[in-house]
């Protein structure tokens, strides 16, 4: 008959192991015994916990991985120690893709804080070598993260284009404001505005969508007309097309 596990021969191997270590590094043969000890003792109650996987506990994922995650990081050389924030965050991202992917009808949220943490992963994975497009990484990534979102159900969760887009724009901005000024890459929003509103409209055939989709479209070729000499004269040109728009609808319902 197979006996019951019983967690006091972890416990029992760990201050073996532990005392091992305390003992080479007091005999000169090991240096930095403290961080191998936590190091693999956190990397061992994440795989523990990442066995109960086997049985169909997802929430083990949980614990399981930024156990794991966290004894890797320990365990870090110093040469890629700036790695370390990357592959802790990732390692919780990787919790909730694995949460989303065994049940992605009743666990779809767990896309949202597992796309910001990939983001973040990214980010911090980037700054190292593109510091400039850091805000764009981490942006686009979570306006991704929200696409996905939609992609899992259209029908139910159209709302998801909307912060889609949004954080998609901003990732744009933050490129656009170091090519051109402030105020001219304000074009580039609301055009990103506009086509969000398009997509909703035309996507999830919300018609409403149309409208703010229009003005902020306007907006936006406004906003791009300042890169060139012609803007003082197609803001005029708009408000009195806009102004006599309203005179003759005022006189024609009036006619009627």
């Amino acid at each position: 008959m197979m006996r019951r596990f019983d967690p006091r021969i972890v416990i029992g191997v760990l201050l073996i192991l532990g005392g091992g270590l305390a003992l080479a590094q007091t005999m000169g043969y090991l240096k930095n015994a403290g961080d191998y000890f936590w190091g693999g003792a956190f990397l061992l109650g994440g795989l523990a916990f990442l066995s109960l996987l086997l049985s169909g506990n997802w929430w083990a994922a949980f614990p399981g991985f930024t156990l794991a995650a966290l004894g890797v990081l320990i365990l870090l050389p110093e040469a890629v120690d700036e790695l370390g924030g990357a592959i802790f965050l990732g390692g919780i991202a990787l919790s909730f893709w694995y949460v989303y992917l065994t049940d992605r009808i009743h666990r779809w949220w767990a896309i949202i804080p597992g796309g910001v943490l990939t983001a973040l992963s990214l980010l911090i994975l980037a700054s190292s070598y593109f510091d400039e497009y850091s805000g764009a990484i981490v942006l686009g990534g979570i306006g991704l993260t929200f696409f996905i979102v939609y992609l899992t159900s259209p029908g139910e969760r159209w709302w998801a284009l909307i912060p889609g887009g949004v954080l998609s724009t901003l990732a744009g901005m933050t490129v656009a404001t170091e090519r051109f000024g402030a105020f001219e890459s304000g074009g580039f929003f609301f055009l990103g505005l506009a086509l969000t509103f398009l997509l909703v409209a035309v996507l999830a055939r919300m018609k409403w969508a149309f409208w703010p989709a229009l003005v902020l479209g306007i907006m936006g070729v406004l906003g791009l007309a300042s890169l060139m000499d012609y803007a003082n004269y197609i803001w005029a040109v708009a408000l009195i097309a806009f102004g006599g728009f309203l005179v003759i609808r005022f006189f024609t319902r009036n006619a009627g």
